[in-house]
């Protein structure tokens, strides 16, 4: 490791990992970036999940090249977080690699030892039975972060529990709980109430997704992203026939979307 009289060399090679290394470390050195050092993990923590969004949403696009770019935005919150812990003496970034390596191959013994896994499903019940003994006593659902998106949270802890047994048999048993827990949000009357129960659905509906082995949070982007597109070639189909949505009524707003829908799928 460079001391603060060696500045980190650079390699030329910049698809080596260690430039990008060294180049963090120049950039938090006594002759670096004022802003860099002046970062601590909490100033950086918008950052990180900024880029976890927008590298989401250049996966969402199928494009490489985009794809490419914002892993290098996270991998670089990561370098980050990791020499703002080396600066200040918390950890060195050799700290956070060995972590990570020591416990994949922990958690491969299908690989790095002489366990068997055939499937994915063996893998992931493996990983499950690994994580339970390496902490016996810790419950299944702590280490969820509360940060974590609504939907996402609640596949997550549901996933969990479904992984320890609790769960229903097949999709009849969430589909007729959805159905009891609409009833119930129709009955609620009070602000309290109705949000209780809205809450009620929306936990089931991540079941069901879970249980199709649908991405709740991913389908439900898809579907903002579907509205944002419908919905813009209704505003441009209103602004070419000179129509003011805000003075149609729902009849004309109905076919303008049904338009939009038809366009979208090249039937117009």
């Amino acid at each position: 490791m460079a001391t603060d009289a060696e500045p980190a060399r650079i390699p030329d090679d910049l698809r080596q990992f260690e430039a990008l290394e060294a180049i963090i470390r120049r950039l938090h050195g006594p002759e670096g970036c004022p802003w860099d050092r002046e970062q601590t993990h909490e100033s950086l923590r918008p950052h990180l999940l900024e880029e976890a969004y927008e590298l989401l949403e250049a996966i969402d696009s199928g494009e490489g090249d985009a794809i490419a770019e914002e892993l290098g935005d996270v991998l670089l919150q990561v370098l980050m977080h990791s020499a703002v812990a080396e600066r200040t003496g918390e950890f060195e970034f050799g700290d956070v690699y060995s972590r990570i390596a020591a416990k994949l191959i922990a958690r491969h013994p299908h690989v790095f030892a002489n366990a068997t896994a055939e499937t994915a499903e063996d893998v992931r019940e493996s990983w499950d039975v690994l994580k339970q003994k390496e902490q016996p006593n810790k419950p299944r659902l702590e280490g969820v972060p509360a940060t974590l998106p609504a939907l996402a949270e609640s596949q997550t802890i549901q996933g969990r529990a479904r992984r320890a047994g609790f769960d229903w048999p097949d999709i009849h048993g969430p589909l007729e709980k959805l159905a009891e827990e609409i009833g119930e949000l129709a009955l609620a009357e009070t602000e309290k109430d109705r949000e209780e129960e809205f809450g009620d659905v929306l936990f089931v509906i991540a079941n069901i997704a879970a249980t199709l082995g649908v991405d709740g949070e991913q389908a439900l982007r898809k579907a903002n992203g579907k509205f944002r597109r419908r919905f813009g070639l209704v505003e441009r189909m209103a602004t070419e026939e000179s129509l003011d949505l805000n003075e149609l009524d729902i009849d004309a707003l109905d076919e303008l979307w049904e338009r939009a829908k038809a366009s979208e799928r090249g039937q117009l």
